[in-house]
């Protein structure tokens, strides 16, 4: 992926980690447009930074994406990235009488479903685009799962698994597809928690990884994993897969 000159839309661009690769993309030349559940936030980061524009959607609303396509294709013909970054965690309790599964549901729609519905929109109009890239944000836990969060890890493991397929499919179409698997960041993911846990790395700290990643073009089998989300990414191949399962479900914080 170029690090500058596109157009490009984030999904979840409104805070946590979709609203830091805004606004560091938008630093680098990049006409940046986010989506995001929440107006307020919109209006936020546009305030905040002159040039970003916002547009409201709920990835989760599979009736709003047909009108939502529509309207990005017509104000920003010129797109030609898109970062599906939207996305939902939440913890389980699978030892209790009752799973609560409308949060289940609602994690699959968000973060499998929605991204399915938005990148089968808008390939057919990336093709052919000068830089056209696919990006779609997975996380540490696709390689080895969280037991507190079994759907949420399991989602992930989803995207990273299509992504390998959707990524061979379009290999002669001219669209880089790539995978950002981030470590445990302090982001509002995981809740306040999170945000403030000083086991997790600073917000600012990933971005400023992720931007060099991308800017060094060293994004081995299409994907982007900063320094410490390695150990997760590598622990099949290296043989240390129950090991590190082991270690992560010791920890006594959420690796989301």
């Amino acid at each position: 992926m170029k690090i500058s000159n596109n157009t490009i839309l984030i999904t979840g661009g409104t805070s946590g980690i979709g609203r830091g690769l805004a606004e560091a993309l938008h630093k680098r030349n990049n006409k940046v447009i986010v989506a995001g559940r929440r107006k307020a936030l919109i209006d936020e980061i546009t305030k905040a930074n002159p040039g970003i524009e916002g547009l409201v959607l709920d990835v989760s609303d599979a009736g709003k994406i047909a009108e939502f396509v529509a309207t990005v294709k017509e104000k920003y013909p010129g797109l030609n990235v898109l970062v599906n970054n939207a996305g939902i965690a939440r913890m389980e309790d699978w030892k209790g009488d009752k799973v609560d599964l409308a949060q289940v549901q609602d994690m699959i729609s968000t973060n499998i479903t929605a991204v399915i519905n938005l990148t089968a929109a808008f390939v057919p109009f990336l093709k052919n685009k000068e830089g056209a890239t696919l990006i779609t944000t997975t996380s540490g836990l696709a390689f080895v799962p969280m037991a507190a969060a079994p759907t949420y890890s399991a989602t992930k493991a989803f995207l990273h698994s299509w992504l390998q397929g959707v990524r061979h499919q379009l290999r002669d179409s001219g669209i880089e597809v790539l995978e950002l698997a981030p470590p445990y960041v302090q982001t509002e993911l995981g809740g306040e928690a999170q945000k403030k846990d000083p086991k997790a790395l600073p917000l600012d700290e990933y971005i400023k990884a992720v931007v060099q990643i991308i800017e060094s073009g060293k994004t081995p089998d299409g994907e982007i994993i900063e320094e410490r989300a390695k150990f997760l990414r590598d622990a099949e191949r290296n043989g240390s897969y129950e090991k590190v399962f082991a270690d992560v479900n010791a920890m006594e914080f959420a690796t989301v």
